[in-house]
C-alpha cells in the first residue's frame, strides 16, 4: 500500500523486492485493523460495527433466556466490547464523528438489552490510553519512556515537540498525574 498525500497524485512505479513485484492496493487488513491508503478509518469502523452487531443477536437471545444482568454484562464485555476496543488506541483518535456515533450506537443498544449503563466508546478509548501510558511510564526500557516527563510544577506533561506549541490546553488532574507517574 502506498500512502501519498501530494495534491497532484501520480501513478507510482512498480516496486520489486528480490525480483518479485509488490502489488499496490487501496486498503489492507493488518492485525485485524483495516488501513486505507488515505488513512481514513471508515472501512475499519464498518467492519467492527458489522461484527459487533452479529454478537448483539446472541446478547438478545441470552436476554430472552432470562439470564441475569451480571451474566449479560460479562458476555457483552467478553464478546462485543472486546471487538469494539481492539486496537482502539490506533484508530479511534482519527475517526470521524459519524464513525464514533455508529460505534456508540452499538454500546447504547447493548445497554438497552442488558438494562444497565455501560462505559461509552470514548471512555473505553480514554481508559485504554491511560493504561498504555501508565505501562510506558513504568517501564524505563520502553522506547517511548522519555516522551512522558512532567514539568517542574508536576501538574503538566512536558511537550516533546521543540516548536512553539502550547504544552497542554488543560492541566492533567492531580490524581491522574499521580497515577501516571507513580508519585507519592
Amino acid at each position: 500500500m502506498v500512502v501519498d498525500f501530494r495534491r497532484a497524485r501520480r501513478d507510482h512505479s512498480l516496486l520489486a523486492i528480490n525480483g518479485s513485484s509488490v502489488e499496490i492496493v487501496k486498503n489492507i487488513k493488518f492485525l485485524g485493523v483495516h488501513i486505507a491508503e488515505n488513512l481514513t478509518w471508515t472501512l475499519n469502523t464498518s467492519s467492527i460495527t458489522k461484527r459487533a452487531q452479529q454478537r448483539l443477536y446472541f446478547l438478545r437471545k441470552l436476554r430472552e433466556a432470562h439470564l441475569l444482568s451480571p451474566i449479560l454484562t460479562t458476555f457483552y464485555r467478553g464478546t462485543i466490547e472486546s471487538i469494539l476496543s481492539s486496537c482502539i488506541i490506533t484508530w479511534f483518535g482519527n475517526c470521524t464523528v459519524f464513525d464514533r456515533k455508529t460505534l456508540q450506537r452499538i454500546v447504547r443498544t447493548a445497554e438497552k438489552i442488558i438494562g444497565v449503563s455501560l462505559p461509552s466508546i470514548t471512555n473505553i478509548y480514554i481508559t485504554r490510553c491511560i493504561r498504555k501510558t501508565t505501562n510506558i511510564v513504568k517501564d524505563p526500557t520502553h522506547p517511548s519512556h522519555e516522551l512522558f516527563t512532567l514539568l517542574p510544577s508536576g501538574r503538566r506533561g512536558r511537550d516533546t515537540c521543540k516548536c512553539n506549541i502550547a504544552v497542554l490546553q488543560y492541566p492533567i488532574e492531580q490524581q491522574e498525574t499521580d497515577l501516571l507517574f507513580d508519585r507519592e
